[in-house]
């Protein structure tokens, strides 16, 4: 797979980047265009959500959670909310101690602080006087205020600490058989259509057993567990967006709020309410 050079962010993002990492403020709908890294990188919303897509799926990415990408993996973002962005690239040694896929995963609240401290505080700068991290051996241009021995150590508690942490649930990964990209399609477009599995097979010409066999073999999961995900995947852009819990209770198909807040809190580990609050 050929590894491009990062895509200049389209023209409303406010973008820092040094070697080692960076940080883009996107307006809400800002995003890049596909592109690939010769080293492997964590990306981290300090505010507001991100939705990174891979040629294995899709990934939410609020300030609950971190996403990694492998190096080489084709991906673009795209932000929902005003977003801050922030970029931490990984050594090859420490890559290794990672996935080798992208994944999504919940942040400690250690992680948190070191993701900020390796990339400047929530509403602050960066101390640009320094001539280099050294990571890599690569150096140069506006760098966090630490110099390499401390960036080294922050880098390995913030990989242990994502070793230690559980995937979460909030990568959506795309299907390969056709009937069900279809499905996929008319889920994402229609978050709100409660149609069962047997009528959706009727418009793509599928049982319903059949595309419960498919889901299982390839997606790992049930009907209703996609539908779900698809759903809360919406909501969270809803809810960055500034919607509150009733509107996107309904526009996700939910007949009423506590059922769409229940499978919310399963899948985040935090109510809409807090979510939106930024707790």
């Amino acid at each position: 797979m050929p590894v491009h050079r990062q895509t200049r962010p389209d023209a409303g993002a406010t973008s820092l980047t040094w070697p080692s990492g960076g940080r883009h403020l996107w307006p809400s709908g800002g995003g890049s265009g596909a592109q690939a890294h010769a080293r492997g990188h964590l990306v981290y919303a300090a505010r507001g959500v991100l939705v990174l897509h891979t040629e294995s799926g899709t990934s939410i990415v609020p300030a609950n959670r971190v996403a990694w990408t492998p190096a080489g993996s084709t991906h673009r973002h795209r932000a929902h909310g005003e977003t801050d962005m922030r970029i931490v690239f990984l050594s090859p040694s420490l890559a290794r101690l990672l996935p080798g896929r992208p994944a999504v995963f919940r942040v400690s609240g250690l992680a948190r602080e070191v993701l900020l401290a390796l990339t400047g505080p929530r509403g602050g700068g960066h101390d640009e006087d320094g001539a280099g991290d050294g990571i890599d051996g690569d150096g140069g241009g506006a760098v966090p205020r630490y110099g390499r021995a401390a960036r080294g150590r922050l880098l390995r508690v913030l990989v242990e600490e994502l070793r230690e942490a559980d995937e979460q649930p909030l990568h959506l990964p795309h299907p390969r058989d056709d009937r069900l990209r279809a499905i996929e399609r008319i889920l994402t477009r229609t978050p709100d259509d409660t149609t069962t599995l047997a009528g959706l097979g009727r418009r793509v010409g599928a049982g319903a057993r059949t595309l419960s066999r498919l889901l299982r073999d390839e997606l790992g999961m049930t009907f209703y567990e996609w539908r779900t995900l698809v759903r809360v995947h919406h909501a969270l852009v809803l809810l960055a967006e500034g919607h509150d819990a009733t509107y996107t209770a309904h526009a996700c198909g939910w007949a009423n709020p506590s059922g769409f807040i229940a499978a919310f809190t399963d899948l985040v580990g935090t109510t809409p309410g807090r979510y939106r609050a930024g707790g």
